[in-house]
């Protein structure tokens, strides 16, 4: 098997990803020096081999790798809630990016892997039974944590492009669920009832944190080149993901649930989602694996059906 990087960088290193992902890379015994990077302390500061450094990636730090040595960054640090500053959310999003793609110019880095997520292709009425790699992003307007992506992943294109001594790895993974969950899927079952679209009950994709942990370890050791659909197996239903939960659902005709969820927006009566957002439990957004699955040879251990289960039984 080929090895694990014997340098490596991660920010974002006190998220909820990133925590099991340094937990997972310390037990191995080939890695040499492992730099996080985060504002907040993560739990892994206090392990003997990990150097620690509190850095806003919204600032630059163009010369924070320069004489580390680091072969593989894994970048992690990214605001997943809805802003109603948009400028200050960009700027972390899409401005640490292109602060991250300074410091590994500076830096000489041999490889870059992205946590992405399938919401950049949209969820739209037109949408194929399964989008491929190669359908083309298409965020919702108006709903950040997309287009910022999006955006983020133009910049590593180009700089794949520019920099061809460097593998750019692209993992887009549907919502990730597990016994620790914590991001905006998460949030929103913590809600006691749930809101549907009158007419519609799309089928979800959710991926279990062990099964994207697993593939994040393949990608560093294999340092694949390009983008990746990364899903459980199988989809989930809207009602039945509230029933496994055990939350009840209120169905609304579509005009009046965007035009609440638009008002409670401009009102900041509510923080959860821009209107936009409706569409995500309304329209199709299912992917296709089968690249990742053929060329890395790698398939989740978990289907979507067990990922959600995983998170919904956790808080019985």
């Amino acid at each position: 098997m080929v090895e694990l990087p014997k340098r490596i960088a991660v920010t974002g290193a006190a998220g909820y990803v990133a925590t099991r992902l340094i937990k997972a890379l310390t037990r191995s015994a080939n890695i040499d020096y492992f730099m996080a990077i985060d504002l907040r302390k993560p739990e892994s500061a206090g392990i003997a081999d990990i150097d620690y450094r509190r850095q806003d990636v919204g600032e630059p730090f163009s010369k924070l790798f320069v004489g580390c040595d680091i072969e593989t960054v894994v970048h992690l640090a990214y605001d997943m809630n809805p802003g109603h500053d948009r400028r200050a959310v960009r700027k972390i999003n899409v401005g640490g990016t292109e602060n991250l793609l300074e410091a590994c110019a500076a830096g000489d880095v041999k490889h870059i892997l992205y946590l992405s997520t399938t919401s950049i292709y949209g969820a739209h009425a037109d949408n194929p039974e399964a989008l491929t790699e190669e359908s083309s992003p298409r965020p919702l307007s108006g709903f950040q944590y997309s287009e910022g992506k999006a955006e983020s992943e133009a910049l590593l294109e180009r700089y794949a492009i520019d920099h061809p001594e460097c593998a750019v790895t692209i993992l887009r993974a549907c919502p990730v669920l597990g016994p620790n969950a914590d991001n905006f899927v998460a949030a929103a079952f913590s809600k006691p009832f749930l809101v549907g679209v009158i007419g519609a009950d799309p089928q979800m994709q959710f991926l279990h944190e062990d099964d994207l942990i697993d593939h994040m370890l393949v990608c560093l050791r294999q340092r694949p080149r390009g983008a990746y659909n990364l899903a459980g197996r199988g989809t989930v239903r809207w009602s039945e993901m509230a029933a496994i939960f055990g939350r009840r659902m209120v169905k609304m005709p579509a005009p009046i649930l965007y035009g609440l969820a638009s008002l409670g927006w401009k009102l900041r009566l509510q923080s959860d989602s821009p209107a936009a957002g409706i569409d995500f439990i309304r329209y199709r957004w299912v992917v296709d694996t089968k690249k990742i699955e053929t060329e890395l040879e790698m398939t989740p251990k978990y289907t979507s059906h067990q990922a959600w289960e995983a998170f919904a039984t956790r808080k019985a």
